[in-house]
């Protein structure tokens, strides 16, 4: 029965998330904001929301290896898997902004996770002992960092605009009660969705003896992934795949930034020594991803295989560990 709940909860979350983002969308059109602050802002936040739901939900009820988790193996599997996936289909070409803002940035704070995670000691960190908690104090940084972030963010956009003729309109415009609707009948199916993926997935991980962080590794990083998995492999298959570097970027922003932050200034956040372990993987995935977005301009096949294999090594390590 697990299972069916777990595979429900998916469902609510990434359909719950599309209405949001359509009814979020057609409200910002009736009200006149332009169509790239809305691709910045109301569908960023729309693909982020499955993980924000897991995340706070974990966080209120005490599972914060799975809120904690939930964050480093999505963007883990952003980076390796969804842009692996896209070289191998069709070269990913990076943008020369993105290379110099938004992608070290979001090293940027990665790093700035592992700091607070490990208590800025190394020697805690080695030694393995002692308790990691990520707190009020640093999630409230982390709003602030996002607040800053988004702003310049939609004032380069607009900047931009300017200097471009207004691109054709991507979202519906729908009457004002349907968009309500589509927003309430999202946010409901993000909440429960989020409900019955930690509950079942904290039921199976019980059941198998598998630990919260393995299951948010793994199961539940990869369901709160798929919207940007599937919407990035349909633009590779177009060949239209030149911002999925932007998306899978800028995905991982939100996530540290905005999910962690709110769950923990919700409910300080105490780690296991292993999430401190897995913030250094993604570190480390973070540069090698950028290193082979920097030396061409883009992402070849062969660099997405390497991704992929990387990735594969990643799994078994938790696997066995």
């Amino acid at each position: 029965m697990d299972y069916i709940l777990l595979i429900l909860g998916f469902v609510l979350l990434i359909k719950g998330a599309d209405f949001f983002v359509d009814g979020s969308s057609s409200v910002a059109k009736l009200l006149k904001v332009p169509s790239i602050v809305i691709g910045l802002t109301v569908v960023a936040f729309g693909t982020s929301m499955p993980e924000l739901s897991v995340s706070v939900t974990a966080a209120l009820l005490g599972n914060n290896d799975l809120a904690v988790s939930n964050v480093l193996g999505s963007n883990i599997f952003n980076l390796l898997v969804v842009l692996g996936c896209c070289a191998v289909i069709h070269p990913v070409e990076t943008e020369a902004s993105l290379l110099k803002k938004e992608f070290p940035f979001s090293i940027f704070i990665t790093v700035i996770l592992l700091l607070l995670n490990s208590d800025f000691s190394i020697s805690k960190v080695l030694s393995g002992k002692g308790t990691f908690v990520l707190g009020r104090l640093g999630g409230a940084l982390f709003l602030v960092l996002f607040v800053v972030f988004l702003i310049a963010t939609v004032r380069s956009a607009l900047a931009a605009r300017e200097k471009q003729k207004e691109p054709k309109e991507e979202y519906e415009v729908m009457t004002p009660l349907k968009s309500g609707l589509f927003i309430v009948g999202g946010l409901a199916g993000i909440a429960l969705g989020g409900d019955l993926v930690v509950d079942s997935a904290s039921n199976i991980a019980e059941y198998f003896g598998l630990s919260q962080t393995f299951i948010g590794l793994t199961i539940v990083a990869l369901g709160t992934s798929l919207p940007e998995l599937v919407t990035s492999m349909v633009a590779a298959g177009r060949g239209e795949n030149d911002l999925a570097v932007g998306n899978v970027v800028g995905s991982n922003i939100f996530n540290i930034l905005l999910i962690l932050g709110i769950s923990s200034v919700i409910t300080p956040i105490h780690l296991e020594i292993t999430a401190i372990y897995d913030t250094v993987i993604l570190i480390a995935a973070s540069v090698i991803v950028y290193a082979a977005a920097l030396s061409k301009r883009k992402i070849e096949r062969k660099e997405g295989f390497l991704f992929l294999v990387v990735y594969t090594v990643f799994f078994v390590y938790i696997l066995i560990r």
